[in-house]
């Protein structure tokens, strides 16, 4: 089977928390990272999480509903956090630098539909979140690309 398609089940939220934070640490320069789900599902908690990994627990990670992008420094590569939720219109993307931030850095982006099919590349890693009531989430991982099979083995198929 090429690419990776798997659901995980969490129960609780900081289970769900715990696998951001390990995706996190495995991300390389050039990955790109779509969180999609139903209002609520917990996008942003899953952003939040796994940017925290990256860059310091105590830096603050607002959600950027309403500026659209965050960008984060650090010694490895630039973090890009976008939140497409507003975008009404595909073409204001060119506005916001999302192509030049997934080949710089990591391209972590909650509600990807709004920009259009096609318009990340294949190779990004997809994350659906499903809300199953109280804390628990489902997440569907998905990408073409056979590498994330490969990559993620370790914390999808445990052994």
């Amino acid at each position: 089977m090429p690419g990776l398609d798997r659901w995980l089940r969490f129960a609780t939220r900081d289970a769900t928390l715990d696998f951001a934070r390990a995706l996190a640490l495995d991300l390389r320069q050039g990955d790109v990272v779509l969180l999609d789900g139903d209002l609520g599902a917990g996008k942003s908690e899953i952003a939040r999480a796994m940017i925290r990994a990256m860059v310091g627990e105590a830096i603050d990670v607002p959600s950027p509903t309403f500026t659209l992008v965050q960008r984060y420094d650090t010694d490895y590569c630039p973090i890009t956090h976008a939140d497409l939720y507003r975008i009404d219109d595909p073409e204001e993307l060119v506005e916001l630098g999302l192509d030049e931030a997934g080949d710089l850095g990591i391209l972590i982006v909650e509600w990807p539909r709004r920009a259009g099919a096609g318009y990340f590349p294949p190779s990004a890693l997809s994350i659906r979140i499903e809300d199953e009531g109280g804390e628990r989430r489902r997440l569907q991982l998905t990408s073409p690309d056979e590498g994330w099979r490969h990559r993620l083995a370790p914390m999808i198929d445990p052994a």
